[in-house]
């Protein structure tokens, strides 16, 4: 086959990506092999490939395919997640547009309509990663809502219920008021926001007495149902007993006492507003206060806002506070800033509700997942360590787990009501089993499946991915089948820190109640893709390169080599296009380095030349020492540097010194076993490389040679580590340096490389003479003389050894080296000028400090010697 002049990406990686996916070889089964496996973090199936994407799945398509090199059965678990806010947000939009509310439907209509719009966009970021390169099992593609993903995540709900572990209760939650839905505690993001801190005086009833609170929220005092002081705060004492009148609705509420109220913070006085605070509610419970809630789903107000009904609460707060203005209720605004609880999903500002809502309880199901990765003994490595502290935290301080959801888009909660009692219900798999318990629960034989009302909610996107690892290999349906047994606990979990909690830890959780073992050894976490500016990539930004483009421009394997030459583990990403050029380059690099060798006539006649064979010999030193430096960066998952390794073994030791080395003399022969031995070492590079740069790696190495499948690159024998010379790495490198010094004598001299020189050496060093002939080679010396006085002619020294090439016009290109002195002398004689100029300047001298005055003196001195070095040089040309 002809090989192309310059690689093109477009043309090799749809080709070799089909090949791959029409021989199987991303395909996995038990067999007798240690397996590998890998769970892909499923992204969100309303998603698009982004940056965070590009590198998180790069990372973990270079694990796999490392390890399918070494043997291993390798198994990468593709899938998408339901993300029931997102993806109900999309549908609802959706049918709006076509003029359809998802109240006018009923709860099968939406789901199908639901699952319409996942049937027809959510396989496109999975499209995406294809693209990519990524080596995914795709035959086990999985759907967090797929029938036995769903049984499994209801009867994991119905076992944890009936351990004693889900309940139902009446809690202060996290409102979304724009999904119209409950959040857990973890997916609230706290942010820093400016707003006002007003000072309202509310009325004592009957007195003319009035007493000052101070409030974020105005609009809250609709739902005030008592004011609190501390009893032991002597301002206060003539309030005790008495009631107040809250402002504008003029509801009469009690003054009570009690010492949670700080004395030093604030008025003293504290507007008690149970429906909307969590502390309040505590307070309105232990002193059996009447809630008022006083919004709706939407953070509207309702009835209780009076005449402010409908309005939103933003819109509330500022007209309820111009009212209380203009009545002489507001006496005081400050500027206060707060921490204010935002939705990580929607962004909204979360609203303190109570609610009727499932929780499951944390306290002991949490401790074996904190010994897995804290304990003495630990199952689970964090990558980097940094990360236990965070992980600690949450751990130690979680609180019970609100699981359900106000969302149709999900696992529909499998509890069953059969009456209207708060303890009315019954949980089970199904609704035949519901039944059954139903009638067992109220002895009621009469009872049919009409009779029973499925709970409205939807569970908690993270209770169906909390059971990932072991549900894509139906681990919780049957727990000993051969899958599970088999790939059950998977090795890496490549993840960014952001999700350490909502599902990270919740695996570990999960594993170990169902399982009794970990779900992976490694947890991997990746930093934030952000712009060299350091900034978060975003769309508002416009910061955030599209992922497929870039693929375009630079080709899959530029891109992945960009992305990971900028990615130390767990540390922020400072995505810079510039390193995917660089990644571009490499492979333009490395392709003509094998045009080169490709392009080499061989001669099975000629013998090996020493050069040749003392170079390899080297090389193969320098390989073995490259994969050890390899294997280590891998082991502690630090990938960019592993590839930084096999990116320098190759641009420099390969390509700069191997191949110069070995290649013959213009339009000469090389002989066959020099050949061979080359094609060897550019496997061997091949398949290091290979994880890293796929498409390119796969594109050469079958050029190289007529290939069958069984013999094709992704699942070709990985290099062995061997012991290896370091003696003749230490003298190469010696080595190098004499040819540096000798190429910039040429360089400085204006020497061309075709005239040959000799070098004389006094070897101070003792250094070994191997590598003369190699340096004669590559520096076009005749003759290598040891010596023990100096020489004439220029010199250089490497270590203590000397080195000098004796000059001779014969030697110099004259035209050049005379053109290139004049122009010296010249700059050497405007900057003596400028120099003697200043130094002649008396009101300088006697102005500067005597330090500045001697650098100048010094500067006028250097120069005047190099002006005559120069002109000597000159001279010697005529």
């Amino acid at each position: 086959m002809a090989i192309p002049s310059k690689y093109d990406a477009t043309k090799v990686e749809g080709k070799w990506y089909e090949y791959w996916i029409q021989h199987n070889y991303f395909h996995s089964t038990p067999d007798e092999r240690e397996p590998y496996t890998i769970v892909i973090p499923p992204p969100n199936v309303t998603g698009v490939l982004h940056m965070g994407h590009m590198l998180n799945n790069t990372i973990q398509d270079v694990l796999i395919r490392r390890a399918r090199l070494l043997g291993k059965n390798a198994c990468w678990v593709p899938g998408t997640d339901h993300a029931s806010i997102a993806t109900e947000a999309k549908v609802v939009a959706k049918l709006k547009e076509q003029g359809i509310r998802k109240s006018d439907l009923t709860r099968e209509e939406f789901l199908q309509h639901a699952f319409d719009w996942k049937n027809e966009y959510g396989g496109i970021i999975l499209e995406q990663l294809k693209k990519l390169g990524a080596s995914c099992d795709w035959e086990r593609t999985a759907f967090t809502m797929d029938p036995e993903m769903s049984e499994s995540v209801i009867k994991v709900f119905v076992d944890l219920y009936n351990k004693g572990l889900i309940y139902r209760g009446y809690r202060m939650v996290n409102w979304d008021p724009e999904a119209k839905t409950t959040l857990s505690d973890e997916e609230v993001i706290y942010e820093e926001k400016q707003g006002n801190l007003y000072y309202l005086q509310y009325k004592i009833e009957g007195s003319n007495d009035t007493l000052t609170i101070a409030t974020t929220r105005p609009e809250t005092i609709f739902g005030d149902t008592a004011i609190c002081i501390n009893p032991n705060d002597e301002r206060f004492t003539h309030l005790k007993g008495k009631k107040a009148i809250v402002p504008l609705c003029n509801r009469v509420i009690p003054i009570i006492e009690d010492e949670y109220v700080d004395v030093e913070f604030g008025t003293g006085c504290l507007k008690v507003t149970p429906a909307h605070d969590e502390n309040d509610k505590v307070l309105g419970d232990k002193h059996n206060l009447e809630v008022i809630d006083i919004f709706n789903e939407d953070a509207s107000l309702n009835s209780f806002g009076l005449h402010y009904q409908g309005k939103d609460r933003f819109v509330a707060r500022k007209a309820v506070a111009k009212e209380l203005e203009e009545k002489g209720i507001l006496i005081k605004k400050e500027v206060h800033t707060n921490k204010v609880g935002t939705s990580e999903r929607t962004k909204a500002v979360i609203e303190p509700r109570l609610s009727d809502q499932w929780f499951l309880k944390m306290t002991d199901l949490v401790k074996p997942a904190i010994a897995a990765v804290l304990g003495d003994d630990t199952d689970i490595n964090l990558v980097p360590k940094k990360f236990e502290n965070t992980y600690r935290h949450w751990m130690e301080n979680i609180r019970d787990w609100n699981i359900s959801r106000q969302l149709w888009w999900g696992q529909q909660i499998p509890a069953y009501y059969f009456g209207d009692g708060k303890e009315d219900f019954v949980v089970a798999e199904n609704i035949d089993e519901a039944l059954a318990l139903a009638i067992q629960k109220t002895n009621n034989q009469q009872l049919t499946t009409k009779d029973l009302r499925q709970d409205e909610d939807a569970l908690d996107t993270w209770f169906s991915s909390w059971l990932w690892p072991m549900s894509v290999f139906d681990g919780i349906r049957n727990p000993e089948n051969k899958e599970i047994n088999y790939y059950y606990p998977t090795n890496d979990l490549v993840t960014g820190p952001d999700i350490l909690f909502f599902w990270v830890a919740r695996m570990i959780i999960a594993g170990y109640e169902y399982k009794d073992e970990k779900p992976f050894k490694n947890v991997y976490l990746t930093g934030l893709v952000r712009d060299k500016q350091r900034r978060k990539m975003s769309k508002s930004l416009g910061n955030s390169p599209d992922a497929l483009k870039l693929i375009e421009e630079f080709g899959a394997d530029g891109v992945r080599v960009g992305l990971l030459l900028s990615a130390p583990a767990g540390n922020d990403i400072l995505f810079d296009e510039d390193l995917c050029q660089q990644g571009k380059g490499f492979a333009n690099k490395i392709w003509n380095a094998f045009r080169l060798i490709k392009g080499w006539e061989v001669d099975a006649s000629l013998s090996q030349p020493e050069t040749a064979k003392i170079g390899l010999a080297w090389y193969e030193a320098k390989f073995q020492k490259a994969l050890a430096e390899i294997e280590d960066h891998f082991s502690k998952y630090r990938l960019s540097d592993a590839l930084m390794s096999i990116y320098k073994l190759i641009m420099d030791d390969f390509s700069s010194w191997l191949l110069e080395i070995v290649k013959p003399a213009y339009q000469q022969p090389i002989d066959k076993i020099t050949f061979d031995a080359i094609i060897k070492v550019l496997e061997n590079n091949l398949k290091v490389l290979h994880p890293f740069m796929p498409f390119l790696t796969e594109e050469i190495w079958q050029f190289i040679a007529e290939r069958t499948p069984d013999k094709a690159l992704i699942i070709a024998k990985y290099p062995e580590q061997k012991t290896f010379d370091t003696q003749i790495i230490t003298d190469f490198d010696f080595a190098t340096g004499v040819v540096s010094g000798i190429r910039t004598i040429r360089k400085e001299k204006n020497i061309p490389f075709k005239e040959a020189i000799e070098l004389f050496v006094v070897d101070n060093e003792n250094q070994s003479k191997n590598f003369d002939t190699i340096i004669q080679k590559l520096t076009n010396t005749s003759l290598v003389n040891y010596v023990s006085e100096k020489v004439d002619g220029a010199s250089f020294r490497v270590k203590s050894n000397e080195y000098f090439v004796p000059i001779s016009t014969a030697n110099i290109d004259v035209e050049a080296e005379t053109k290139k002195l004049n122009a010296e002398l010249k700059r050497a004689e405007g900057f003596l000028f400028g120099i003697q100029k200043k130094l002649s300047n008396e009101r300088f001298v006697s102005n500067a400090p005597e330090k500045v005055i001697e650098l100048e003196r010094k500067k006028e001195s250097d120069t005047l010697a190099k002006i005559e070095t120069i002109k000597n040089s000159l001279k010697n040309l005529e």
